[in-house]
């Protein structure tokens, strides 16, 4: 998720569609990995959840808030990057004389 969020930011113009884009996108990444995740809980793994189904998986949803903001955070870091990159450059000072 992570590298695709600084490359919507710079291409999708429109901050709002660059965010409603990667969480589009994060939203189908989290489900399948949450899939995957819980199927291996189910057969019994238990590196990601405990044992206890009644326990909150707090580390689980850390990681995946921290992954979430860094990529929201990319997304503004690409479009900086767009807007900087598209100005017009300041013409020099002709100082010889």
């Amino acid at each position: 998720m992570l590298l695709v969020s600084l490359p919507i930011g710079y291409l999708v113009r429109e901050r709002i569609a660059a965010y409603l884009t990667y969480i589009a996108v994060h939203s189908f990444v989290f489900t399948f990995q949450t899939m995957t995740l819980t199927r291996a809980w189910v057969g019994g793994d238990t590196r990601a959840f405990s044992k206890d189904p009644d326990a909150v998986a707090w580390s689980y949803a850390a990681v995946n808030l921290a992954i979430y903001a860094a990529g929201l955070g990319l997304v503004t870091l690409g479009a900086r990057l767009r807007r900087r990159r598209g100005a017009p450059r300041p013409e020099g000072v002709d100082i010889s004389g």
